[in-house]
């Protein structure tokens, strides 16, 4: 749970503020979105294979 800390007269803005740069920090929102959706372990790994080539092709390119 976060709990966000409200000083007497403190801006809502400023609150709303802090309460998602602490949920940023936590990971929750990300987390609740990969548990959105069901991903086959399968397809889990191709995404991740695909990422290592794109990144490894832009390391190379880079020398």
């Amino acid at each position: 749970m976060i709990i966000v800390p409200v000083k007497d007269g403190e801006n809502l803005e400023k609150v709303l503020k802090k309460f998602k740069r602490k949920s940023e920090k936590t990971g929750v929102i990300k987390e609740v979105r990969t548990r959105k959706q069901y991903d086959k372990p399968s397809v889990t790994k191709r995404i991740k294979m695909q990422h290592a080539i794109y990144v490894n092709k832009l390391h190379s390119s880079e020398d």
